[in-house]
């Protein structure tokens, strides 16, 4: 190996500290300059703090919650599979929280790798609005059997159900067939709007043919769907639940219908 270590140790050190500059803000309050960025390019706004006992504060002071909620609903970061990844990242990186502020207390000699470890945590918080959006539709109805099977139990369910008495009953697949309380209840993963469109073709085509039948209809994210397709599912459909996310919503709602 003909790399000099050494070398590369001098060369790393100066190329990072000529990324990460502290500006006087105030005069108990440093900023810190780090090539961390948002999606969208706004730099993260990290602060250093003096704490009592000779701590060192290093804090976003909130700016990473309130940059977020601009296009984002940010309660949804502590519901569902969201909140459980949040808690998970902060535990990660040794972050704390208070009132949506991200912070690392420790000492002045530790501040290198705080900065590092906060820049990491808020990069992956950031990431969290991309959730429903990667899902893969392979994914989600995975996700979906998942959260059915352990709300209900698969022998209860039957996939990919036709009503035989429609004419062209394999035309308008039923995702899910499970025995209600008071009539069949046919459940629908919708993760596009083409299936939108799908499932709002066969509810229709059933309630033609007087089909004895309630609904629910579980969305990968309803906010993607178009404002038109939504109101025509909602006029042919039952009750819905706005994302996969909202786990306590969907055992609520099915529980009552199955239960």
């Amino acid at each position: 190996m003909n790399l000099n270590k050494q070398i590369l140790q001098e060369t790393l050190c100066t190329l990072m500290c000529a990324n990460v500059k502290i500006h006087q803000k105030s005069e108990d309050l440093l900023m810190v300059d780090t090539p961390f960025y948002f999606s969208d390019g706004d730099p993260y706004q990290l602060y250093i703090k003096e704490m009592p006992a000779g701590i060192i504060r290093l804090t976003d002071m909130g700016h990473t919650l309130m940059h977020l909620s601009y296009e984002n609903d940010i309660d949804k970061f502590r519901d569902g599979t969201r909140g459980k990844l949040f808690e998970q990242i902060k535990a990660e990186c040794f972050v704390n929280e208070n009132n949506g502020e991200f912070y690392i207390d420790d000492q002045i000699e530790n501040l290198s790798i705080n900065i590092f470890r906060l820049g990491q945590a808020l990069t992956k918080i950031s990431d969290l609005t991309f959730l429903n959006r990667a899902r893969a539709e392979s994914t989600f109805y995975e996700d979906l059997n998942e959260q059915l099977f352990r709300i209900i139990g698969a022998d209860n369910i039957i996939k990919d159900y036709t009503y035989s008495q429609m004419d062209n009953a394999q035309d308008y697949p039923i995702d899910y067939y499970i025995e209600g309380k008071h009539a069949p209840l046919f459940l629908f993963g919708i993760p596009n709007r083409d299936k939108a469109r799908l499932t709002t073709i066969t509810l229709e085509r059933l309630l033609r043919a007087k089909v004895d039948f309630d609904s629910l209809l579980i969305f990968s994210d309803q906010s993607t769907i178009p404002k038109q397709d939504l109101a025509r599912l909602s006029n042919a459909g039952g009750e819905m639940i706005a994302s996969l996310d909202a786990e306590d919503d969907f055992s609520r709602k099915l529980l009552r219908k199955v239960g």
